[in-house]
């Protein structure tokens, strides 16, 4: 009876797993192809962002609000002084990783994106090494040589080039690197409490709308108020769809930080790197099938000598986190700010779990 037990927990488990890895697929995966299609039809990939921030601060502060109506335990606020001082250079890094990010869609393929994009890895270890959040191995300098030869390899002669695209999703991936490391940075800091990504994600989306609206405003701003589909717009049934498809993406964007998070509140974050690369793999193979992206040989072995790089430095984590001796599993499985969600634990146990969680996120 026992070992028929063991054996439905352990199916349980795998199921489990994969149920939360193909969520966490649906949203990633979707809002990529989402925003290709959409921006080919609606040039304004700035303003598209500036709509998905609000509304994941919309949900954000829904779900603040659920949970403490749930759990009866008042939400972190900071004050404006911390607010400007500690989470605005983050605010402004993950503004226009995400912001160039999508702008980059205007000019290049969806392969493109998600091979130079893979290419965060190497900036955020960079920016870890500059800030001295990991030491100068012999490891991790291969690890950078596989993912940036890989990279010139999956973009050599490549026929869907295109220099103006590439740069923009390179300049998104070097400023994720700063943007992830911030981020570390900033959930260390236990005393502002941002230790759950609902409650970062919540304070982060004002400072990203301020921080990317002049950007908004220099380059799309004229050409937006003299659209018809949104400022000057004729048809009001034309106007409610290009807002409606425009929330949908925000509810794909919330929707991706979310499934992120369970997914490593269920499992690890070892589990989410490895999904990841398994993700770009089938975001590739969707690409080159459903949009016609042409990929050479060369190219798929560039690709294939980046994810050596990313599968070296998530097999270095895996090590590490071993030799610490990390907390086991189900004490990481859960969270009191998600009690819809997850199970209660102790609240110092959260903090590790954050932490995985964005560093995950490279």
């Amino acid at each position: 009876m026992g070992r028929w037990a063991l054996d439905v927990a352990f199916v349980w488990k795998v199921v489990l797993t994969l149920g939360l890895v193909l969520l966490y697929y649906c949203f990633s995966i979707g809002i990529t192809f989402y925003n290709k299609w959409l921006t080919k039809s609606f040039h304004f990939p700035l303003f598209m962002t500036m709509l998905h921030l609000a509304v994941i601060f919309l949900f954000s502060a829904l779900s603040r609000a659920l949970v403490q109506c749930s759990s009866h335990r008042a939400r972190v606020v900071l004050s404006w002084t911390d607010y400007l001082r500690r989470v605005a250079p983050t605010a402004l890094a993950t503004a226009l990783d995400v912001g160039l990010s999508n702008w980059s869609f205007l000019y290049i393929t969806v392969s493109l994106y998600t091979m130079t994009k893979s290419s965060a890895v190497l900036f955020i270890l960079i920016f870890s090494l500059i800030f001295k959040l990991e030491e100068l191995r012999a490891a991790l300098v291969l690890v950078v040589l596989l993912i940036a030869g890989g990279l010139f390899m999956f973009t050599y002669k490549s026929t869907q080039f295109n220099m103006e695209g590439f740069a923009l999703v390179l300049g998104a991936s070097f400023i994720g690197g700063i943007r992830w490391t911030l981020t570390q940075m900033l959930l260390q800091k236990a005393e502002l409490g941002l230790q759950n990504p609902i409650d970062t994600m919540f304070h982060l989306q004002p400072l990203m709308f301020l921080g990317l609206f002049p950007l908004f405003a220099i380059f799309e701003g004229l050409h937006l108020s003299t659209s018809e589909k949104i400022f000057r717009f004729q048809d009001t049934g034309l106007l409610l769809r290009v807002l409606g498809t425009l929330f949908l993406g925000g509810i794909l964007a919330f929707g991706l930080g979310f499934s992120e998070f369970l997914l490593v509140s269920r499992t690890s974050s070892l589990t989410l790197s490895i999904a990841g690369i398994f993700k770009e793999v089938c975001t590739l193979l969707l690409a080159a099938h459903l949009l016609g992206d042409q990929i050479s040989l060369l190219n798929w072995l560039g690709f294939a000598l980046c994810l050596s790089g990313i599968s070296l430095h998530v097999a270095l984590k895996a090590l590490h986190s071993r030799g610490d001796g990390p907390k086991p599993l189900k004490e990481l499985g859960s969270n009191p700010d998600l009690e819809l969600l997850l199970r209660s634990r102790q609240p110092e146990e959260g903090d590790t779990d954050a932490e995985e969680y964005f560093l995950a996120q490279g």
